[in-house]
């Protein structure tokens, strides 16, 4: 069927006119004074009113006519039949079209409107619409007011609504209560010792907003910028939930890098250190025999990588009854397609009644699509895209017309600055191993480290980096994700990372929790819409370096 003459802005000016007849089989007698008042109310009527278009299509397409007396469906006012499947037929095939996936039986109205909206917020069609968790915590509120399979009374309903929207409630938790020290947050006294112990003096703004909650036992989406503090934020609120009379594995944080896993551990380790917390890193490339071991003899906390993690539940050497909190770090990465499926494969195995925490420096929108499946009403402490320039860092391009011309540049740099600590970026493995031997040999001290390397040595590699004796580290984005080195003052992007995200991750290797720094991009011909798309995206202007750069660090 050809779609040519539909038109998506005509399209949804004609659903927008239709759809006051239609919401799973009542009228909207107010919709209009709704939309006046709160575009989200009428935007979630929108979504369960193509909803019933696209179930009624797919009876159309399938069946050839249409249900008159469908026990989940039924019009109050009906529409002429032909009239209907001429608009349902193509209206089905081009959002299946758009969508890339088929109608299919999990269409249902109880869980349609989640499919849906992703679908739409996939494609960028409802620009109304503040964001998707908005929408299912509408539909959630919706199916409470109006259970599955009860008689719909559109008086009451909109009686409800207009109560709601008089009070001034949004459709999605917020929490707003901000705590300025640690000690005003009912936090154990052996964990705020530790707190202490461990450097922190102040909350930063993502710990002022999110301990309080993790504490009380929501489900919590969090995000900030790299380096303010995100790992601390959620260990706090495990170690203050934990029950320390029982060695049972209490709480799963999954990470994407078995650098970031451990580093993870040994932040809960330091918070947790008068508290006498059990903790293991459960990570690939270290023995599988000493986890199933050390998880045998009890931890309270496990933090790992799916695959090891998973394969320690399918073994039952973690046993998963006691755990009641799970967190996911860096969810943007957690949450890319290599992760997706081994995180549904660990959810499916932990108690239904779990406590669940999202955290990442980037959200973007196909991370809060997953997370709606593992939620309950979660908590939104979520900072706008143009809110996550990283300040204390400078940020820099350089011009080089060649790539061929990135060593000489890297290399007249390194003799000009005083440097205390840095990390170069590059996108390949093999890149690291190219730019490591070209700059040895031309007796600049360097690290490098990427994922072809054994565990043993890596971690090597990065214990001589965070205690100072190696000043440069060389690597790919393996390292962009919740690293801390607390003395790194510069980082090079010798190449632009490929994905605007993971720019924000590469440059908050510098200037961690308020220290300053710079980040230099290295920019050829080919990188400059690259740069454009990263400044785009962040809402940032980065300037050309400074000839008086040495005095910046």
């Amino acid at each position: 069927m050809k779609l040519g003459f539909l038109r998506v802005e005509n399209l949804f000016i004609f659903m927008i006119q239709c759809i006051p007849f239609l919401y799973r089989g009542a009228p909207l007698v107010s919709g209009y004074n709704h939309f006046l008042v709160n575009k989200q109310y009428w935007s979630i009527r929108c979504i369960n009113s193509i909803d019933y278009l696209l179930v009624m299509s797919n009876q159309a397409l399938n069946n050839n006519h249409v249900h008159q007396n469908s026990p989940s469906i039924s019009l109050r006012v009906k529409p002429p039949r032909q009239t209907l499947l001429h608009f349902l037929s193509p209206l089905s095939t081009l959002f299946c079209h758009l969508s890339s996936a088929p109608l299919n039986s999990r269409l249902e109205a109880s869980d349609s409107t989640l499919h849906l909206s992703i679908y739409f917020s996939r494609n960028r069609l409802l620009h109304f619409l503040p964001s998707l968790l908005v929408i299912s915590a509408c539909a959630e509120k919706m199916a409470g007011i109006a259970p599955q399979g009860s008689q719909f009374d559109e008086r009451q309903y909109d009686a409800k609504m207009t109560e709601l929207i008089g009070e001034g409630q949004e459709f999605f938790t917020s929490y707003d209560e901000v705590y300025e020290s640690f000690d005003d947050m009912g936090l154990q006294e052996n964990l705020l010792r530790g707190i202490y112990a461990y450097g922190f003096e102040k909350p930063s703004a993502i710990q002022q907003r999110g301990i309080v909650p993790f504490c009380k036992g929501l489900d919590v989406i969090q995000q900030a910028q790299s380096g303010t503090g995100k790992t601390a934020t959620f260990c706090s609120g495990i170690l203050q939930q934990l029950d320390y009379s029982l060695v049972e594995c209490q709480a799963l944080v999954l990470a994407p890098t078995r650098e970031l896993a451990q580093q993870i551990e040994k932040v809960m380790r330091a918070l947790g250190d008068y508290l006498g917390v059990k903790v293991h890193a459960c990570v690939g490339g270290t023995s599988v025999r000493e986890d199933q071991r050390i998880l045998q003899s009890g931890v309270h906390v496990v933090v790992g990588t799916p695959g090891r993690v998973f394969d320690m539940l399918r073994r039952n050497s973690l046993r998963p009854d006691h755990i009641k909190m799970f967190v996911l770090d860096e969810a943007d990465e957690m949450l890319s397609r290599g992760f997706k499926d081994q995180i549904y494969d660990i959810f499916q195995l932990l108690p239904s009644k779990i406590q669940v925490g999202v955290f990442s420096a980037t959200m973007p929108p196909e991370a809060l699509e997953i997370t709606r499946k593992f939620m309950n009403k979660p908590v939104r402490i979520l900072v706008k895209r143009d809110e996550l320039t990283l300040e204390g860092i400078k940020q820099f391009y350089v011009n080089v017309e060649k790539e061929e011309w990135k060593l000489d540049t890297l290399c007249d740099l390194y003799e000009t600055l005083a440097i205390t600590q840095s990390v170069i970026f590059v996108n390949t493995r093999r890149k690291v191993d190219w730019l490591t031997d070209k700059m040895r040999s031309r007796d600049h001290t360097v690290s490098a480290t990427h994922g072809d390397m054994d565990q043993n040595t890596r971690d090597i590699i990065m214990r001589e980096f965070r205690s100072g004796s190696s000043r440069v580290l060389i690597t790919t984005d393996l390292l962009a994700r919740g690293i801390d080195v607390q003395q790194v003052s510069l980082v090079i992007n010798y190449d632009l990372p490929t994905q605007p995200e993971n720019y924000l991750h590469r440059i908050g290797r510098s200037g961690r929790f308020g220290r300053k720094g710079v980040a230099i991009n290295f920019v050829t011909r080919d990188d400059e819409r690259m740069l454009f798309d990263i400044q785009r995206f962040y809402n940032v202007v980065i300037e050309e370096l400074p000839a008086n750069v040495a005095d910046l660090l």
